[in-house]
C-alpha cells in the first residue's frame, strides 16, 4: 500500500511539475512535493531583490534626451564687407530711416549701428551682423532700390567714352553714367562722379571748349558757391557744388556740371586749360 502510494504520488508529480522528494542522508523527510516553477519567475507575491517593491522603471522616452541648440541664421554681410549687396542694404536701410548716410558700398561702423537698431526694433538678437533673418525682414518692409538709389553719392562706373573723346585734351562727360572722364589722347587720367540740372535748368549737350576758368567764383544769378568752376557754355560750367557733396543725387544743379570730390576737381582744375575741349552727351 505504501508503494503503490508512492508511486500515484510520482504520477501526479510527473504531471504537475512537481518532483518527489526521498528521505534525506539522516532520515528525515522533506516536504513531499516540491514545487518548480519556470526559470526567471518571481515567486507570487515577491519582486526582485533590491528593487523597493517599485515597479520596473518606464523606458527612456524622446522627450528626456538632451536638446541640441536652436542653430543661428546665417550671416550675410557684416563689418568689413564691401560690394554692390552691401549697397543695396544700405539703401534699404535708408528707406526705412536707420541709415541717412548714402550708400557707399562698405559695411561700416554706421552700417553696423543701422541693422543693430533695425534688428532690435523688431526683437531680433542684435549683433549688427546681416543674417538671413534680417535680411527677410528688410525686404519685407522695402522697395527694390534703383541704380540712384544704390550710387546716391557716386561710385557708380563710367561708360564708355563718346567718340568724340578719343582725341585732344577732353573733359569727356556722360549724363547716363553720370561721369566725368578728364582724357588725354584717349588715355583716362582721372574719373570722377558727376551731377546735373533739373528738368527746368537742364545741362546742354554738345561739343564746347573750356573759355574761363574762376577757382572761387560765386555764382551771381543764385549768389551761391562755385569753386573750381570752368566754364564751358554761357553760365554752365563744371564746378565743386558743396549740396552735391551733402545730398548726393538726391538734388540737383541749375545746369552746371556738378563734382561732389573737392580734392579730385581741384587736382582736374590745376591740369585744365582754357581751350581744352568739352563733350556733354547721353
Amino acid at each position: 500500500m505504501g508503494r503503490a502510494f508512492v508511486a500515484g504520488l510520482a504520477v501526479v508529480a510527473a504531471l504537475t511539475g512537481c518532483t518527489v522528494q526521498t528521505p534525506d542522508g539522516e532520515g528525515k523527510r522533506r516536504s513531499p512535493v516540491h514545487i518548480e516553477l519556470p526559470s526567471g519567475t518571481p515567486s507570487p507575491g515577491r519582486t526582485p531583490a533590491g528593487d523597493g517593491g517599485r515597479p520596473d522603471p518606464a523606458p527612456p522616452s524622446d522627450d528626456d534626451k538632451p536638446r541640441a541648440a536652436p542653430v543661428p541664421p546665417r550671416v550675410l554681410w557684416s563689418r568689413g564687407d564691401t560690394g554692390r549687396d552691401v549697397r543695396e542694404l544700405q539703401a534699404r536701410l535708408r528707406q526705412v530711416a536707420w541709415l541717412f548716410d548714402g550708400p557707399t558700398g562698405t559695411y561700416d561702423e554706421p552700417t553696423e549701428r543701422a541693422v543693430s537698431g533695425f534688428q532690435g526694433k523688431r526683437g531680433l538678437p542684435r549683433t549688427g551682423k546681416t543674417d538671413a533673418v534680417t535680411w527677410q525682414r528688410l525686404l519685407r518692409m522695402t522697395s527694390e532700390p534703383g541704380r540712384w538709389d544704390l550710387y546716391l553719392m557716386g561710385g557708380q562706373r563710367a561708360d564708355a567714352p563718346d567718340a568724340r573723346c578719343r582725341t585732344g585734351r577732353v573733359l569727356c562727360i556722360d549724363k547716363t553714367s553720370r561721369t566725368l572722364r578728364w582724357m588725354v589722347d584717349g588715355r583716362t587720367v582721372s574719373t570722377m562722379a558727376v551731377r546735373f540740372g533739373s528738368q527746368y535748368t537742364p545741362t546742354r549737350e554738345g561739343v564746347f571748349a573750356v573759355y574761363w576758368k574762376s577757382r572761387d567764383h560765386v555764382s551771381t544769378l543764385y549768389d551761391s558757391p562755385m569753386p573750381y568752376a570752368m566754364f564751358f557754355s554761357g553760365g554752365q560750367a563744371v564746378h565743386f557744388s558743396a549740396d552735391f557733396a551733402a545730398r548726393g543725387y538726391a538734388g540737383a544743379s541749375h545746369g552746371c556740371v556738378n563734382v561732389r570730390d573737392e580734392a579730385a576737381i581741384a587736382e582736374l582744375y590745376a591740369q585744365v586749360r582754357n581751350g581744352d575741349k568739352v563733350v556733354v552727351s547721353w
